[in-house]
């Protein structure tokens, strides 16, 4: 069943050494993702099972944000293509990286999961080396590189360790088991909170959103940050027993970190900096959720990893578009927008009432049941909960009224409309977020 999606993105590689055959790549990637959608069978146990791989419904999620993200990081960047910046070798390298995902996805032996995790970072550090803007994107990509290699290794050997012990290193033989060893936990966990990223491991991710292409922000924020809650929501299974001892250390840095994250954002000038510390925020409460093993914390965390990949890429096309125009991240420069370029005000403000989890959107959904989660776990973490909601919406209404209103920047003179493709671009990020939540049980339901 997956083999025959990773064949199909096999065979679109040949496609990308053709001339003027971007668009094609680009809607053979939509034709993958809406195969995916019809061929909707989760349940909640492992489907299509091969030897290596397999899927179920956090998988199923997960890959289908893939693609879909994918197929938007293409659309985004028409720069690329227009300035003729190596586009085969940028439209190779979000092939191989969405092959990498997928497989990472579908794993259900733990060692191949932590294989394609891993592989998955190379892909991501071309994008960034290789199409960023400043010179300083060696320094976020060596910061990204070795953040995630130094807490991978302790994982490798926790996994060999597994190994040894059970003979098996299959998600489901796993799960019957419930270890005590304090270093086994450090080891598995650790690597994905860096993933994730959580507060105080965070500094890498700022970096890498600042120096990316706009394609490298959106693969980051939409799908990098949720390999490391993809990973612990499959380890806490065997890791529980060790978990009621260490969660609270967990969830206490990031509730405290996501309010200094939050304080943070408040005082940002440039627009992916602001967006990029708003991602550590929201993974923060999401860690928090997820450590509490709740099956409200769980599902929670799962529908707000997945409402955030898209308002957060959506967010971060906002900000390109705007960059594309001005030449600016800058907030100095870019306000007034809304008489700059009138018709992006209504993007602007959907997005960002959605990354502040206004109803209708499935942030609002995950955000509930995450607060219910970690509430009911201790009620001492409704002062920072609370502080964190206050924050959240105030950054965001600075986002917002700083981009939108004031007087417009005296360098711009003319007013610029967005293309079809960027209303286009915008949709496909807003569309499904909105929409998703009359498929709540998806999210909900599926333990």
């Amino acid at each position: 069943m997956m083999l025959k999606f990773i064949v199909f993105i096999l065979f679109i590689i040949p496609i990308c050494f053709m001339k003027n055959l971007y668009w094609m790549v680009q809607n053979l990637m939509f034709l993958l993702g809406f195969m995916f959608i019809i061929m909707n069978f989760s349940s909640n146990y492992f489907m299509s099972i091969s030897y290596l791989l397999g899927y179920d419904i956090i998988s199923y999620g997960l890959i289908l944000l893939s693609v879909w993200i994918i197929c938007l990081m293409m659309m985004a960047s028409e720069m690329v293509k227009k300035k003729n910046n190596y586009v085969e070798l940028f439209m190779i390298n979000l092939l191989l990286l969405l092959l990498l995902l997928i497989l990472t996805f579908s794993s259900i032996s733990l060692f191949m999961f932590y294989l394609f995790f891993e592989s998955s970072l190379i892909p991501t550090l071309f994008l960034i080396l290789g199409w960023g803007y400043q010179p300083e994107r060696l320094q976020a990509g060596v910061y990204l590189l070795f953040y995630t290699l130094l807490v991978s290794l302790p994982m490798l050997i926790g996994i060999f360790y597994l190994y040894y012990l059970i003979g098996s290193l299959n998600f489901y033989l796993l799960n019957g088991n419930l270890f005590n060893y304090e270093i086994l936990y450090f080891s598995m966990v650790l690597a994905f909170l860096v993933k994730m990223p959580m507060f105080l491991v965070h500094l890498w991710l700022p970096k890498a959103h600042v120096e990316a292409p706009v394609s490298g922000s959106m693969i980051l924020a939409g799908i990098m940050l949720k390999l490391g809650g993809y990973g612990l929501l499959r380890v806490m299974g065997f890791i529980q027993l060790m978990g009621m001892k260490f969660n609270y250390i967990w969830i206490s840095i990031s509730l405290v970190g996501g309010v200094l994250v939050s304080l943070i954002c408040l005082r940002q000038v440039d627009l992916k900096a602001l967006i990029a510390y708003s991602s550590v925020a929201h993974m923060g409460i999401v860690l928090s959720g997820l450590m509490t093993i709740t099956y409200m914390g769980i599902c929670g965390a799962y529908t707000l990893m997945i409402a955030h990949g898209l308002c957060s890429s959506g967010l971060f096309c906002l900000a390109n578009i705007t960059y594309e125009r001005m030449g600016s991240r800058s907030l100095m420069i870019n306000k007034g927008m809304l008489n700059f370029m009138p018709s992006m005000g209504l993007w602007w403000f959907l997005l960002c009432s959605t990354n502040m989890a206004a109803p209708p959107s499935l942030n609002l959904l995950g955000e509930i049941s995450l607060i219910n989660s970690i509430v009911s776990w201790s009620w001492v973490t409704m002062l920072m909960l609370s502080l964190l909601s206050f924050f959240s919406a105030a950054y965001t209404l600075y986002l917002f009224a700083y981009s939108q209103h004031g007087k417009i920047f005296s360098g711009s003179y003319s007013f610029s409309n967005g293309k079809i493709r960027e209303f286009y671009l915008l949709f496909l990020h807003w569309f499904p977020l909105n929409l998703l939540i009359m498929k709540g049980d998806m999210c909900m339901l599926w333990l």
